[in-house]
């Protein structure tokens, strides 16, 4: 038996730009996806603080410690400047190795989204 769980999470981060006309995705600072283990393509779901929104979309490596977190495309109808949201990834493992997986958590600083 297999199971989705918990990969990565990306707690707390301030979107810094959003750009509707972009073809889609979400720009992040190559920093924070180091430290939760997140890849460039990678699909990622998006929940707003904010607003309660919840979105899918997939991962573009942003520039190394300038705490960018852009909503690009039609996500940026729903996620504005200045939202905290948390950025989660999930993987499909088998039962007994899910078991003993433990997930990269990251808690940036709010007010900058580097990392302390």
């Amino acid at each position: 038996m297999q199971i989705q769980l918990l990969k990565s999470k990306i707690h707390r981060v301030r979107v810094t730009q959003a750009d509707l006309n972009y073809i889609g995705s979400i720009t992040i600072d190559e920093a924070l996806m180091d430290a939760s283990n997140i890849i460039e393509g990678e699909k990622v779901q998006i929940v707003n603080i904010n607003n309660g929104e919840r979105l899918e979309t997939y991962v573009i490596k942003g520039k190394r410690n300038t705490g960018t977190i852009c909503m690009n495309g039609p996500a940026a109808r729903r996620v504005a400047v200045g939202d905290l949201i948390i950025i989660i990834a999930y993987a499909i493992m088998d039962f007994e190795e899910a078991k003993q997986f433990k997930p990269s958590l990251v808690f940036p600083d709010e007010a900058s989204n580097l990392l302390v």
